[in-house]
């Protein structure tokens, strides 16, 4: 067993933490939206979807996983070493089903990743360019 094991496995804590987090984003969403609804410009549906199906996959990712370990082995998912009940019961055949899914969602969580990265790049570009030229302003390096 790997020492990155037991952090792998704290998918419960993920889990938990990152559904308070979208309960949270959706009450601030209604607050704002309920007072003032948004323009629905084709940017805004572009980026309201991306970030969406961000939250979407940081969700499954664990999920499938919490799955796997399930499917795997019995008592396999432990949280602050207490034994969590198996929602899954032990079953080879379903080992490579959740081997897969969690394969292909992490991947294609990782592939969206990249999609926000590539379409935050000018603003990226931006952001650097002005920080040059505040540090050359101040004289922190030569011309």
């Amino acid at each position: 067993m790997s020492t990155l094991q037991p952090v792998k496995k704290s998918t419960v804590l993920t889990m938990g933490l990152l559904t308070l987090r979208i309960f949270i984003l959706l009450r601030v969403w209604w607050n704002k939206y309920t007072k003032r609804p948004p323009k629905l410009s084709k940017q805004w549906l572009k980026t309201v979807s991306l970030h969406t199906s961000l939250y979407l996959f940081m969700w499954a990712v664990p999920v499938t996983g919490f799955f796997l370990s399930n499917s795997y082995k019995s008592n396999n998912v432990k949280f602050f070493g207490l034994v969590l009940p198996n929602f899954i019961p032990q079953n080879s055949a379903l080992v490579s089903v959740a081997r897969s899914s969690h394969f292909w969602v992490a991947y294609t969580f990782l592939a969206f990743i990249l999609l926000h990265t590539v379409s935050q790049w000018k603003l990226l570009r931006a952001n650097y360019r002005r920080f040059l030229n505040f540090l050359k302003t101040k004289r922190v390096i030569g011309n």
